[in-house]
């Protein structure tokens, strides 16, 4: 066993014993590992920070972090332990980690997005090398003629509604009815409608205070945070150009969304849907409708435009699959007719834990260069993520803005704009790329220039069918002059694309390979866990380390001239596309990576297509800017040659330059437009959790509660988590009409204490599927009563240089982590045991030193003692010294207490004593 303070406590094992021997208690053990940690592991102690308490992880943070749109995670190097419950300050996570396996100590990690948060590497991207240096800002691309940041002719009216609050499923306080409506007063007829949802940051904050917290309501002498207010640029501009703009207030699933398995998707879907509804209303009665509603001109809504930034992204992405495919009534906040259309939805450094987009609602995504809070970029998946699941007709745009924070999207988060206590969520000013310095950073006036623009142009394309504007957003390669000095690079999924190559189908490749996006191989990831940066494009699933079927082509040379021939299964067709579109990343910080671009058809006739240039992105170490540019290289040359492109059999891609690597995300075939898209509802899955009791013996299966709604088939990825190692496996399985895919635990009963065991069973659309909750799983909770632990003195009485001790013991053993702890208080009378009367070593154990002398319980020290699974017995003990002084007899009390569940209980008080040793 081991004592140890709890800085520096080994979380949730104690060392190993002699079978049924008890052990003395140590301040400072040879080996210190947590459950799990391989052989050999030694002179590791829990990173500063992190303690253990009754079979939870727990770390501190001086100051408040994870009220962003990231979550907070812990892993263990690259893998993910489990997302930790939060204070309400913020400053304090716990997790529960079962009987999973969390690795060396040394290698614990509190992550949100690709963050560190923790001291040991705060503000560093876990386990990355570092980049080198940028190369200098990107050259401006080609200005398109359509301009969609230039304001428009009509005037604008502003005001807001408040509502009463509503009651959300899963959430214990009242949820506002807030917004801020802006729109036009002198456009003709009903006009489009585009709502706002604002993101996770803080909800409440003193005035004159430099701080603001995650409460709700919010307590007396406090303010709410007008997160809703901080897209008024954003309204004023759609609003002068003929839109009806309505920016809702969600502070109250804010402060509430961290129990939710969903991180709030499902509240927040809710909460728009309810805003919606009300404008349902109002349209078809006006004179009920608020002031500020009846101020401006009537909204259609057949033309809706859903707007969300970080975890609103997530939430408008959920509303817009909500409105075509309804969730469980359980867990539905909004319930009846759908009397609105969403045309389409932007999506603003969002969140996406599910990585389950709505697949025919066309989209458009911004992702923040320099983004400090969803750093992972994983927002990304909005595209990726809907590629083969539905139709395939919708467009999904992405749009790489450089040098954009998350923040400053929204005035209300922005220093010197905001009302609330505000701050830049870049964390390192030293960083080449995103420091406030660097000549590729963007102000927040630029930032939100540019922003704006491209919402708009977003409006003009989804509401409007304006096609002069999708140069803008699907690859072409065309700026915004009114985003300027901003570098805004984009590609898309969907429109009239038709498939070429892509990754996650069989496929031969000559001089490259097919790389694993998700996986714990080296061998077959497509980056190493260690490389600098990180991708967009990888960003994982949840909490599953492999994940099957997430594929790219990887290339390296060292020489031009070896052509990376990629040739599928079947042949393909390029008939009726002008173009080949390819998406491609390259290292940041690269110039001019040429590529010489062949096809074959199925008879063997090739045809050289011409020759592309690629840059690599500004990157550094801490940015996620392996990113994928569009190519397109005209299929001219192929008609002329008369190739057959109904039957196409390969693609080359010839390395023409110095040595260099590039990663295929796919190619397709390309033609100019976007197709009008009406969403219908596909099969709809949700995961239910359930929760069971252990039982005293034998073996119980349970059936995982998957519903699933609709009349077509499709097909799933069913992840299922083991929580006794960590472990993950992930099947494929197919869901027809009516039909729920069969997912099962089997529960081992025993008549021994443990903890409540968490299976996390995840689920992901692969093909003709929609996914609303995504996670639930089984609860087996215990049942058994906790052994009953009991102290008895081994010697509580002993001269200088002795060592005092006590035997813990518990009554039976456990299945689970028992801790106890010893908290030293100052003594009732008489002299006390100070910091110069016990071992140096195992002082400073505890976090202490002798000097100055004081009395030992002066720095409120607990010993710890945890009793892992099995063990019965242990000692405690304080280690004295002798000295030559003559002294009176000095003495110590402690408390023992032990966790019963979440809950402290106090055991017995413990004295003990030393006498100077006799003189000879």
């Amino acid at each position: 066993m081991r004592q140890v303070s709890r800085a520096l406590t080994a979380a949730l094992a104690a060392m190993a014993l002699a079978a049924g021997a008890p052990t003395p208690a140590h301040a400072r053990p040879a080996a210190e590992s947590l459950p799990g940690a391989p052989p050999g592991v030694s002179g590791e102690r829990l990173p500063e920070g992190w303690r253990a308490e009754g079979g939870e992880l727990v770390w501190s943070s001086p100051e408040p972090v994870g009220t962003g749109g990231a979550r907070v995670e812990f892993r263990s190097g690259e893998r993910t332990l489990g997302i930790p419950e939060p204070s309400p300050d913020h400053r304090t996570f716990r997790l529960r980690l079962d009987r999973a396996k969390a690795g060396p100590a040394g290698e614990l990690r509190a992550v949100a997005g690709a963050r560190r948060l923790d001291a040991a590497g705060a503000g560093r991207t876990p386990g990355r090398r570092s980049a080198p240096g940028p190369a200098a800002p990107l050259a401006p691309l080609p200005a398109h003629p359509v301009d969609p940041g230039v304001p428009g002719k009509h005037r604008t009216a502003v005001g807001e509604y408040t509502l009463e609050p509503v009651r959300l499923p899963g959430y214990k306080e009242p949820v506002e009815m807030r917004a801020t409506v802006v729109g036009p007063t002198d456009a003709p007829g009903k006009r489009p409608l585009a709502l706002f949802l604002h993101g996770r940051n803080a909800t409440c904050y003193e005035p004159g205070e430099n701080s603001a917290g995650m409460r709700w309501p919010c307590g007396p002498g406090s303010k709410e945070v007008p997160s809703h207010r901080g897209h008024l640029h954003d309204q004023r501009l759609l609003a002068s150009q003929g839109h009806v703009t309505v920016s809702i207030s969600a502070n109250g699933v804010n402060a509430q969304d961290h129990r939710a398995a969903d991180a709030g998707a499902q509240a927040r879907s809710s909460l728009v849907r309810g805003h919606l509804a009300r404008w349902a209303e109002w349209g078809a009665n006006p004179a009920k409708a608020p002031e500020a509603v009846r101020a401006t001109d009537p909204a259609d809504l057949s033309k809706v435009l859903l707007v969300g930034h970080s975890r609103g992204g997530e939430g408008v992405n959920r509303a817009a699959l909500d409105s075509v495919s309804p969730p469980p009534p359980a867990e539905n906040g909004h319930r009846g007719p759908v009397d609105w259309r969403i045309r389409g939805t932007v999506l603003i450094g969002p969140t996406l834990f599910g990585q389950n987009p709505a697949p025919d609602v066309p989209s458009m995504t911004i992702l923040p260069g320099c983004d400090g809070d969803v750093s992972d970029l994983q927002g990304q998946i909005y595209s990726d993520g809907s590629r083969g699941v539905g139709r395939g007709a919708a467009l999904h745009s992405t749009v790489y803005m450089v040098g954009a924070n998350h923040n400053y999207f929204n005035t209300e988060w922005t220093p010197g704009q905001a009302e609330a206590p505000a701050a830049d969520d870049f964390w390192d000013d030293e960083d080449p790329v995103c420091s406030t310095r660097a000549k590729t950073r963007l102000s927040a006036a630029q930032q939100q220039k540019a922003g704006g623009t491209y919402i708009a142009a977003a409006a003009r394309l989804f509401l409007a069918g304006d096609d002069r504007v999708r140069p803008l957003l699907d690859g072409t390669g065309r700026r915004a002059p009114s985003a300027d000095p901003a570098r805004v690079l984009t590609h898309a999924l969907g429109g009239h694309r038709t498939p070429a190559i892509l990754p996650d189908a069989p496929l031969s490749v000559t001089n490259g390979r097919v790389c694993r996006q998700i996986t714990t191989s080296d061998t077959d990831a497509c980056r190493p866990a260690d490389g600098p940066g990180r991708s967009p494009h990888f960003a994982p699933w949840s909490l599953f380390e492999n994940e099957p079927g997430r594929h790219a082509v990887t290339a390296r040379w060292t020489e031009p001239g070896a052509p990376i021939r990629l040739t599928p299964k079947r042949a393909f067709s390029l008939a009726g596309s002008d173009a080949v579109a390819l998406r491609v990343i390259v290292p940041p910080n690269t110039r001019g990576t040429r590529l010489d671009l062949a096809l074959t058809d199925a008879s063997g006739k090739r045809v050289r297509l011409g020759e592309v240039s690629v840059d690599g992105l500004p990157g550094s170490g801490l940015t996620a800017a392996h990113w994928a540019r569009e190519i397109r290289v005209p299929l001219k040359a192929a008609v002329g040659a008369g190739v057959d492109l109904r039957r196409t059999k390969s693609l080359e891609l010839t390395p023409r330059g110095g040595p260099g690597e590039f990663w295929l995300m796919d190619a397709w075939g390309w033609r100019p437009g976007a197709p009008a898209v009406r969403p219908v509802p596909l099969t709809r899955v949700d995961i239910g959790r359930l929760t069971v009791k252990e039982g005293d013996s034998g073996a119980r299966t349970y059936r995982v509660p998957v519903r699933a709604t609709g009349e077509g088939a499709g097909v799933i990825k069913l992840a299922v988590r083991d929580p006794r190692t960590g472990t993950s496996t992930v099947r494929t399985v197919e869901v027809g009409p009516g039909g729920s895919p069969e997912t099962s635990i089997t529960v081992e009963g025993n008549p021994r204490y443990d903890v409540d065991l968490h299976h996390e069973i995840a689920v992901k659309a692969v093909r003709g599927t929609a996914v609303g909750s995504a996670s639930g799983g089984v609860l087996v909770e215990n049942d058994d009563p906790m052994p009953a632990v009991t102290v008895t003195p081994v010697a509580d009485s002993v001269t200088e240089g002795g060592r005092l001790s006590w035997r813990v013991a518990l009554s039976e053993p456990a299945d689970a982590l028992v801790d106890t702890r010893f908290a030293l208080l100052p003594v009732s009378g008489g002299a006390e045991l100070s910091t110069k009367d016990v071992d140096e070593e195992w002082l400073a154990g505890l976090g202490g030193t002798a000097d100055p002398e004081r009395p030992l319980s002066a720095d409120a020290f607990s010993l710890w003692v945890s009793f892992p699974e099995g063990r019965t017995s242990a000692e405690v003990s304080v280690p004295t010294v002798a000295d030559t002084l003559t002294e009176p007899e000095e003495s110590l009390r402690m408390r023992m207490s032990y966790l019963k569940g979440h809950e402290w209980v106090e055991g017995p008080l413990l004295t003990g004593k030393a006498v100077d040793a006799p003189r000879r």
